[in-house]
């Protein structure tokens, strides 16, 4: 399925945060690469980091003359049941593939390749493992970039030998981080390159205090208290239980505490909404404690006045890809306290943008000093703002994307 109806956007408009300079080399980089085509392919079109990347680097690249396509491939309730189970092997849960789910894995991306897309560009950028094995359906001139967003530094290794098989007719594979490179991957060709945000969409752009507030009164949250706020699945990995238990601790201090767990609903994971319901069992009656979903309107604008509301935003993650809700708090002046998972240490400088813990109590001590001393967290919230744009803006991550591609051509 093609993805259309992109935002239009333009290189130029990023002058207000990076100088001539720098946009004038983003196009020089893009004038080497307007003979190319590129399709990006993924499995949603919906929720997660990916998607919310994707619109945003589609209509950016075309912006500077690269063709760029972005396709979504479909899938039962069956094919994503078995790629929420290579998703969590991945990234080391001790999970077991059965002939029959390898299967079924196989056979639709098979379909999607015969009946589904049109890859006919010259540069092919498979996101995650879902569509991974369509490579093995095409026998051509491509080029075939494998973009990794997990943490692939301890997968199960049966699993594992599986995937990596499926990798070997791939030319080059892009990771987070450069620890997330499995030392076998099988890629020619290995990258390090982070994720963005952009500064311009309505989920970052800045918002006048009164739109903040209109949106917080919509759901009942009190922008004189204390707010708290973790952005993230509802998964086991992103752990709302730890954020939930620090609340409860932080509440004992101050009575009237908020949190607010924010979430797009993903369509690739049908695991999303048992753990939404264990969550919501979890929280119990208190209502001060918003479970906040798509289904109930948030969008991304509401997911913009929420982070600026915040008092101290959390990222509990037991295991992280890279955290992309963390680059969206730090963006917008907030400190942010998490533990130290994946991406996540590369954002949250402990003591500087935020602080790095590994225990609901640490988290609730942190917490609690932040409360008490706002000096600190305006302090804090400067620095977290400066390090996003050196480093994880849709800018930088561009420039990146363009130098790979070019070293991979001329490969």
């Amino acid at each position: 399925m093609k993805v259309e109806g992109f935002q239009r956007k333009r290189i130029d408009d990023y002058k207000v945060f990076y100088s001539e300079d720098m946009i004038e080399n983003i196009k020089e980089l893009g004038e080497k690469l307007k003979d190319h085509s590129l399709t990006h392919v993924n499995s949603t079109s919906l929720g997660g980091g990916v998607a919310e990347i994707l619109y945003n680097m589609v209509p950016l690249m075309r912006s500077i003359g690269i063709e760029t396509i972005w396709e979504v491939i479909r899938g039962d309730e069956s094919f994503f049941k078995v790629t929420k189970k290579i998703h969590n092997a991945l990234q080391g849960a001790e999970i077991d593939l059965s002939d029959e789910e390898k299967k079924i894995y196989i056979e639709n991306n098979r379909l999607n390749a015969v009946e589904e897309l049109k890859l006919d560009t010259d540069i092919v950028v498979v996101h995650d493992p879902q569509p991974l094995p369509l490579r093995r359906f095409y026998g051509d001139h491509r080029r075939w970039i494998w973009r990794c967003h997990i943490d692939l530094s301890t997968p199960y290794k049966p699993v594992w030998k599986f995937i990596s098989k499926l990798l070997e007719g791939y030319d080059a594979s892009i990771f987070h981080m450069k620890e997330y490179i499995h030392p076998e991957t099988p890629t020619p060709r290995k990258y390090v390159m982070p994720p963005s945000i952009d500064p311009l969409s309505p989920k970052n752009i800045e918002l006048e205090w009164s739109q903040v507030e209109k949106i917080l009164d919509r759901y009942g949250v009190d922008p004189e208290k204390p707010i708290l706020l973790q952005v993230a699945r509802f998964d086991p990995w992103k752990d709302p239980f730890a954020a939930i238990d620090v609340y409860r601790l932080v509440k004992r201090d101050y009575p009237g505490t908020q949190l607010l767990l924010v979430t797009a609903m993903a369509t690739d994971d049908p695991e999303g909404w048992e753990y939404f319901e264990k969550t919501a069992r979890y929280a119990g009656m208190d209502e001060n404690i918003f479970l906040l979903t798509n289904l109930k309107g948030v969008g991304a604008l509401e997911v913009n006045a929420f982070q600026r509301a915040a008092t101290v935003v959390l990222q509990m993650s037991r295991r992280e890809g890279f955290g992309l809700a963390v680059t969206e708090a730090l963006w917008k002046k907030k400190p942010v306290i998490a533990r130290p998972r994946g991406g996540i240490k590369l954002q949250v400088i402990d003591g500087i943008t935020g602080y790095l813990v590994e225990t609901v109590e640490e988290a609730y001590r942190r917490t609690k000093y932040l409360i008490e001393h706002s000096e600190i967290r305006e302090k804090m919230g400067a620095e977290g703002h400066k390090h996003v744009l050196r480093n994880f803006t849709i800018v930088i991550h561009l420039r990146n994307y363009l130098k790979i591609l070019l070293d991979l051509l001329n490969q």
